[in-house]
């Protein structure tokens, strides 16, 4: 890999870090606020709704400027958001800031990737991206459920000047942490190099920019490859969102752990992915990106066995597991919760790496990662809708779960069918080709 992709790697890593650990300190926020427990999924809500508003726009941003310099800006962004966190502007509203700099984020991230590194690399590039990425999930999660303890709030509450600049509370300690982990994310992106890539100048007429974008759309969807890699990702991303609330409210009623402990099982799925994603990345060519499609549907069962999984199901016996004194109930809890995301990473792998080849072959790196977050983000704003519907209306927990499963189980093997549908009428394998967009690249 060249350097650059390395700084790149480093930048996503920060971010990314902040980004989860931030979702922690602010259901911290709500629960110091004594918010109703319907609201929590909505905090996702607000920070999704900038990727769907602004996706037209997004991808011209992102091919009009140097990448890096777009990755610079916005995570400063999201900085703005935690600063308005910390002079009290409702934890909704300022989330919803900290999504305006990700939306803008995202299409100069993964389309630098196209941009430095041959086709050949994708997928290995989107399996460290991933990796890199999972892991920083892991640690933000365990960072943020650390940050909202009271063994942190004991240190950073006690430092001289806390409560001067407006610092009175664990969630605020939390959050002012997070707002140093931004900073070094964006001084990162101030050592990514000049990819050479250049593109035809970008409109800056709204109207124009929308009917180019629902172009861009169309193009992707009508591609063979495309759709199918499309409808993957809309529906993992979805689904992965909404998992993030599931496994909080799961680990909360089937196991008894509170908020920290809580977000440690969500950093075991995270660390399943990692395994998927690496694995995906040294065992998955671009040209057998569609061989992993079954393990979605696997992936969407696992989640409907998980549903009914609780702790008196099993004998109430302790085990040593890597100097840990721990449950039988926790160990099994932790093998779902690595298993299901060792899945999902070795699935959505590669079906990055072929979407983002089939954007850059047929569109531009920021038009079409725009088109693929705005398919993702919707599905995202429509599952988080409806299992903030089903929260509300008090659907057993078990339930909530199984649902979700068979839906993604369901919709994983429509897919499949839709694939074999395209296979008999097109080898797709003759579709890879190289890039038809008017970049000039020096």
């Amino acid at each position: 890999m060249k350097k650059g992709f390395y700084w790149i790697m480093a930048a996503q890593f920060f971010s990314s870090l902040a980004d989860n650990a931030l979702l922690i300190a602010a259901i911290a926020l709500l629960v110091q606020m004594r918010s109703p427990d319907w609201m929590t999924p909505l905090l996702k809500f607000f920070f999704t709704i900038s990727y769907v508003v602004l996706a037209p726009f997004v991808g011209a941003f992102a091919d009009a400027i140097l990448k890096w310099k777009v990755m610079f800006i916005t995570n400063l962004v999201k900085v703005a958001g935690l600063v308005l966190m910390l002079f009290s502007v409702h934890p909704l509203l300022a989330y919803g800031v900290v999504g305006l700099g990700a939306a803008a984020y995202s299409p100069a991230k993964y389309g630098i990737l196209t941009e430095l590194l041959p086709p050949q690399q994708l997928v290995a590039a989107n399996g460290w991206i991933e990796g890199t990425t999972v892991t920083s999930i892991i640690l933000g999660t365990v960072l943020g459920g650390f940050l909202v303890s009271q063994t942190a709030a004991d240190m950073l509450l006690g430092l001289p000047g806390m409560t001067r600049i407006g610092v009175d509370s664990i969630p605020k300690a939390a959050i002012l942490v997070i707002t140093l982990v931004y900073l070094v994310a964006a001084l990162c992106n101030l050592r990514i190099p000049d990819t050479g890539a250049r593109y035809q100048k970008q409109t800056s007429r709204p109207f124009a920019l929308l009917a180019d974008f629902a172009h861009c759309a169309r193009v992707l969807w009508a591609d063979r490859l495309g759709q199918i890699s499309m409808a993957v990702t809309t529906l993992f991303w979805g689904a992965g969102a909404t998992l993030q609330f599931i496994v909080l409210k799961w680990a909360e009623y089937a196991l008894g752990l509170d908020l920290t402990m809580s977000s440690v099982m969500q950093a075991a799925v995270a660390a399943g992915v990692a395994v998927g994603a690496i694995s995906a990345a040294l065992k998955v060519p671009l040209k057998k990106s569609l061989s992993v499609l079954p393990l979605g549907v696997g992936m969407g069962l696992t989640m409907v066995v998980l549903a009914f999984f609780h702790r008196g199901l099993l004998p109430d016996v302790r085990l040593h597991l890597l100097a840990l004194h721990l449950p039988l109930y926790m160990l099994v809890a932790y093998g779902f919760m690595i298993f299901i995301g060792a899945l999902a990473g070795y699935f959505v792998v590669p079906m990055n790496a072929l979407l983002q080849h089939r954007g850059y072959v047929l569109l531009s790196a920021g038009h079409s990662i725009a088109v693929q977050n705005f398919n993702e983000n919707v599905s995202v704003l429509v599952m988080l809708l409806f299992y903030a519907l089903l929260i509300r209306f008090d659907l057993p927990v078990p339930w909530v779960i199984a649902i979700f499963g068979a839906f993604v189980a369901a919709a994983m093997l429509l897919v499949i069918l839709w694939h074999r549908r395209n296979q008999r009428e097109r080898d797709w394998t003759q579709l890879i080709g190289e890039p038809r967009h008017e970049a000039a690249h020096r």
